[in-house]
């Protein structure tokens, strides 16, 4: 049980006075590993890459299909920030390139940036159930041998061709330096976590090492990507 005045100084703390009124509702107890089970069904991101509860197919035969059980994991595809991403990387397949997903969730980018014929893919993530979902979710799809997850701490120094972090846009921007170095000259990063009136701090931290591209909107929420100078 929380302690409802705590729970909202303990938000605006970590949401650093977003202006934005936090609305706090006491649920029923529930299955909370479960209930994300009522509304997830075949989803389609860009031409041909599909997200799909495990056991079901989607109708298109040149389908490429991330087969997925989040747990207790951030990442079914169904939020705005997740599905901004799988439709760029429809659009830019990661053949032959070095992915590194910060923040991996469910495991859902890693593993269809592996479908995508990424050459080599590591997923991290701070939280422990993330890490678990992942190796799992890869175990499902087939390619648990092919995607590396770790905890941040664990990482190498390497260079990868693409990274992306579907994050927030506090950590982005105290990551900048960090998550940049990781990127190699010509290498793509791929943001998002952010809300529009958080874009333009996102970018700025971003701007030394990157061009980016136009930002992508889908209602409050905003996508950047660059190019590494």
């Amino acid at each position: 049980q929380q302690d409802e005045a705590a729970l909202r100084r303990t938000l605006h703390e970590q949401l650093l006075g977003l202006s934005k009124e936090i609305l706090v509702e006491t649920l029923e107890d529930q299955d909370w590993s479960n209930t994300w089970r009522d509304t997830f069904s075949a989803m389609c991101f860009g031409e041909r890459l599909w997200v799909c509860p495990l056991g079901e197919m989607p109708p298109q035969a040149d389908a490429i299909v991330v087969h997925l059980d989040p747990g207790m994991a951030f990442g079914t595809g169904t939020h705005a920030t997740t599905a901004m991403c799988l439709r760029w990387l429809d659009v830019h397949p990661p053949a032959n390139r070095r992915v590194l997903d910060y923040g991996c969730g469910s495991g859902i980018l890693a593993i269809a940036a592996h479908k995508l014929a990424a050459a080599q893919v590591t997923a991290v993530d701070i939280d422990p159930q993330a890490i678990l979902a992942t190796q799992e979710n890869a175990r499902r799809n087939g390619c648990a041998n092919a995607i590396t997850v770790l905890h941040p701490d664990e990482l190498g120094a390497g260079a990868v061709d693409l990274l992306i972090a579907n994050i927030l846009a506090n950590p982005l921007i105290e990551l900048a330096e960090d998550l940049s170095r990781r990127v190699r000259p010509g290498g793509r990063v791929v943001l998002t976590g952010i809300l529009s009136e958080q874009a333009g701090d996102v970018q700025a931290a971003y701007q030394p090492a990157f061009a980016f591209a136009p930002a992508v909107r889908d209602a409050e929420w905003v996508l950047l990507a660059g190019t590494r100078r």
